[in-house]
C-alpha cells in the first residue's frame, strides 16, 4: 500500500527554549523566514504525502493558524499590488490537506503517535519530528519510501553518532543488507556509551506499519510516564523485520538552541539573496 500519510509530532511544550515557548511553539521558531514545521512539512509533500495529521497541544493554536487562510492579509497585500508576498501565502494555505489531533498530555514520542490511530486507519504511515530538519538532493522520506516499498515493512531514519551522544538517542544493533539499509536487529532508548550497541542513532524520521499501534498500546511507560516509540518497535520486531536507513543528507538538530542557532548560520550561509553579506559579517566578528 501506498505511503498516502505522514504524522508530524507537535504536541511538546519545547522546555529547552523557555521563556518564548510560553507563548511560541517550538515549531513555529524562524529558520530563515519560514518556521521549522513547514521545512518537514515541505518535505512531506515533496516526498508524496498527500494528507498531514499534525498531533498538537493546548498551547499549539499558533500552527493551525499559519497553516490556514488569512483573507484580510490577502485582501491587503492585493490592494497593495503586492502580487508575489500574495502567491506565497496562497500557496502555503493550500500546500496540503491537514488534519490536526491533540495530545491531552504531554506522555512522549510513542503516546503522540498513538494519538493518530484513528486517522491513519490501518494504513502504513511516515513519522516526521520538526525538530530534525535535513537537507539533501532527495528529500530523506522520499529516500526512505523507497527502501519501504522494497521491503513493505517498518524503516527508521539512522545517522552514525560519537559514542558520547549514545544517551541522546535511540541505537539500533544492526545487520547490513546493502548499502545503507540495515536490518534492526534490537534497539534501546539512550543507552550509555559503554552499553551502546552501535554508532547509529535512530533520528526523527519513520516509516511505520499500522501493527505498531498495537505495539504502543502495551507498551511500559518509562521515565515520567512516557510511552517510548523505541521500546514499541522493539516490541514490533518480535512480529516482523524492521530496518533502518542510513540517509543521504545534512541533518540539523533544531530541537536545543545551540542546534537551531547552528543551522540557522548554515541556512544563511547557503541564501542566494543575503548570504554572502552574513558570510562577510560573521567574518568581521570573527
Amino acid at each position: 500500500m501506498k505511503i498516502r500519510k505522514a504524522v508530524i509530532t507537535a504536541g511538546g511544550w519545547g522546555t529547552r527554549f523557555l521563556p518564548i515557548t510560553k507563548s511560541q511553539p517550538k515549531e513555529m521558531l524562524p529558520l530563515l523566514n519560514k518556521p521549522l514545521i513547514q521545512y518537514v512539512v515541505e518535505e512531506a509533500v515533496s516526498s508524496g504525502i498527500e494528507q498531514i495529521i499534525l498531533v498538537t497541544s493546548l498551547v499549539k493554536n499558533a500552527i493551525e493558524n499559519y497553516f490556514d487562510r488569512s483573507f484580510e492579509l490577502e485582501h491587503f497585500l492585493e490592494q497593495k499590488g503586492e502580487t508575489r508576498l500574495l502567491k506565497k501565502l496562497q500557496d502555503l494555505s493550500s500546500l496540503i490537506n491537514v488534519c490536526y489531533v491533540r495530545q491531552k498530555e504531554q506522555l512522549g514520542l510513542g503516546h503522540a503517535v498513538l494519538s493518530a490511530r484513528d486517522v491513519i486507519a490501518g494504513e502504513p504511515f511516515a513519522v516526521l519530528l520538526p525538530d530534525d530538519i535535513i537537507e539533501g538532493k532527495v528529500p530523506a522520506l522520499k529516500q526512505m519510501i523507497a527502501v519501504y516499498e522494497q521491503y513493505k515493512t517498518s524503516v527508521v531514519a539512522v545517522q552514525r553518532i560519537s559514542s558520547q551522544d549514545a544517551p541522546k538517542y535511540g541505537v539500533i544493533t544492526p545487520k547490513e543488507v546493502s548499502g545503507r539499509t540495515y536490518q534492526i536487529l534490537s534497539l534501546v532508548e539512550k543507552p550509555t556509551p559503554q552499553k551502546a550497541p552501535s554508532n547509529l542513532g535512530v533520528v526523527g524520521r519513520y516509516i511505520l506499519t499500522p501493527q505498531i499501534f498495537d505495539a504502543l498500546a502495551v507498551t511500559t511507560p518509562g521515565k515520567n510516564r512516557e510511552i517510548q516509540l523505541t521500546d514499541a518497535l522493539q516490541l514490533l520486531l518480535e512480529q516482523q523485520l524492521v530496518y533502518g536507513y542510513e540517509f543521504e543528507g545534512e541533518r540539523y538538530d533544531t530541537g536545543t538552541p545551540l542546534g537551531w542557532l547552528e543551522a540557522t548560520v548554515a541556512f544563511g550561509l547557503k541564501h542566494p539573496d543575503f548570504g554572502p553579506a552574513f558570510r562577510e559579517h560573521l567574518r568581521k566578528l570573527l
